[in-house]
């Protein structure tokens, strides 16, 4: 699905990655773990296509497509979600309008017409109840007034609505509490298919506890230096990172 080779990308002149690659395979769901500042979020950004980070050099195909040449939107359509760590409000803008238009606008690229307005209004409900998303946050403007978790929540269900074939998750687990997590994580899992891949960023274990990785990597200063199955994740939880940038040579 995700295929990225020898990527190197900056931000205001600076280099963060420096060499990274990395294969992701459908049905397939992949943790990256990392101290701040190792690149974990340029890494999102970049594959989403964040126009403020540059890539100059390596490639980065999606189902066979060069992901580079793609405008952002262009990604999103073409099955690319990303969950910010920090969802920003949109005041005046109902999330059923802005729904609506992003789930039309999708439709639109795929050469499908526009989904009727009763349609849409019944599979908005079906995904708001998969992710146990309160009624009344679904009426209001995007994100605004919304808690953490209500606004963590929010970004599962709509990913719930576009149906994206590859997710990143980027420090989901950011500022909530233990109950928030979980239904977030119960929410992701309930989403996740033999066709679907995702890419889980995170610091702790404590969110691989609920959302059971395939595969961890480590990464640090830009480049992947460790991957390894689930248990590395426990290991970073006992031991931290110091041990992975020794073993590494670091």
């Amino acid at each position: 699905m995700l295929e990225i080779k020898d990527l190197h990308a900056s931000v205001n002149g600076k280099e963060i990655l420096k060499g990274l690659s990395l294969t992701i395979r459908d049905g397939e769901i992949h943790a990256l773990m990392g101290q701040n500042g190792a690149g974990k979020s340029t890494l999102s950004n970049v594959i989403v296509g964040n126009p403020a980070y540059e890539v100059t050099q390596g490639v980065i195909t999606f189902n066979g497509k060069n992901l580079l040449e793609m405008k952002p939107e262009e990604r999103s359509h073409e099955g690319i979600f990303l969950s910010f760590q920090q969802p920003v409000e949109i005041p005046g803008v109902s999330m059923v309008n802005f729904m609506r238009a992003a789930l039309n606008a999708k439709r639109k690229y795929l050469g499908m017409e526009p989904m009727p307005g009763g349609e849409f209004l019944k599979t908005m409900r079906e995904k708001r109840a998969t992710v146990a998303m309160d009624s009344k946050l679904a009426s209001r403007s995007v994100n605004e007034g919304f808690s953490g978790g209500e606004k963590k929540r929010n970004e599962i269900f709509q990913m719930a609505m576009l149906e994206p074939k590859f997710s990143i998750l980027d420090e989901t687990d950011s500022g909530l509490d233990v109950d928030a997590l979980r239904i977030v994580a119960e929410g992701f899992n309930k989403l996740r298919t033999k066709e679907t891949s995702a890419l889980v960023i995170t610091h702790y274990q404590r969110l691989l506890d609920y959302i059971k990785p395939d595969i961890v990597h480590v990464l640090i200063d830009g480049r992947i230096v460790k991957t390894g199955g689930p248990e590395l994740a426990t290991d970073i939880e006992r031991r931290g990172f110091d041990w992975i940038r020794q073993e590494a040579g670091l």
